[in-house]
């Protein structure tokens, strides 16, 4: 039937991430099966047609892996992550500490300090020039 067609075909969102670092690279990686069975494709922010939704600056745009859902709706950082997190069942603790304005502030606290810390973070690694996207094993040749 139809129907069953386009609810295999549904996506939840595009989990967006930065796919210079090799340590988001490997993240990507060892998180992409469980994304996969809810829905959700790992895309990397360096895509065109992530850059041209987001809008966002160079600057911004790399900062934190960000959630786009499929309604249109974008999260980034901490955020990003709590709301994946709905769909992950052992996360209900988490989100409901989330709940409590310190505990949010404290978790997007945390989140920005990894992100500054992850090696790419102000380029301090050199960017390959190939870059493999974990998901679909699909090659991207960065121009230069």
């Amino acid at each position: 039937m139809r129907t069953e067609i386009t609810d295999k075909e549904k996506v939840n969102g595009w989990v967006l991430y930065d796919a210079h670092c090799p340590w988001c690279l490997r993240l990507a990686g060892w998180f992409q099966n469980g994304l996969a069975r809810r829905r959700f494709e790992l895309v990397p922010l360096q895509t065109p047609w992530v850059r041209a939704r987001l809008g966002l600056i160079e600057a911004e745009l790399l900062t934190e892996m960000r959630l786009l859902q499929a309604d249109g709706k974008a999260f980034g950082g901490a955020d990003a992550l709590l709301e994946i997190g709905r769909h992950y069942r052992l996360a209900w603790p988490v989100r409901q500490l989330a709940r409590v304005p310190a505990v949010l502030r404290g978790f997007r606290a945390l989140y920005r300090w990894v992100a500054r810390m992850r090696p790419c973070a102000g380029g301090q690694c050199a960017l390959p020039a190939r870059v493999e996207h974990p998901a679909k094993k699909i090659v991207f040749l960065e121009m230069p």
